[in-house]
């Protein structure tokens, strides 16, 4: 109820001239993250998942991974302390063998 089902292309540009936004706009995309390493998260609905990462090429960035997934529609802030004691516990689950997917509402 407090995430959108949503699809998840990770993307890096070939170039400098690389424009994540245009690309995010023409190839159908509905928002764009800058990710780490130089790497942009772009958000699609699920039913254009395919298609964007089809068109993604054709404006200069090269596919990495893309998978559907879940964005929080609340995102919450944390403190410092907080922030530290919730990543602590995520990664003590994803410790977990029989855990596959964690997905969380943390801003930023």
């Amino acid at each position: 109820w407090d995430f959108n089902h949503v699809g998840m292309i990770e993307a890096t540009p070939n170039t400098q001239d690389a424009d994540a936004e245009i690309a995010a706009i023409e190839a159908g995309a509905q928002d764009f993250e800058p990710g780490d390493e130089g790497a942009t998260l772009f958000i699609t609905d699920i039913t254009d998942l395919d298609a964007v990462c089809r068109a993604l090429p054709a404006f200069g960035f090269t596919v990495q991974s893309a998978k559907l997934g879940y964005q929080a529609k609340n995102p919450v802030t944390l403190n410092d302390a907080e922030r530290e004691e919730v990543e602590a516990f995520l990664e003590a689950i994803d410790a977990d063998d029989d855990v596959q997917n964690v997905y969380v509402g943390l801003a930023g």
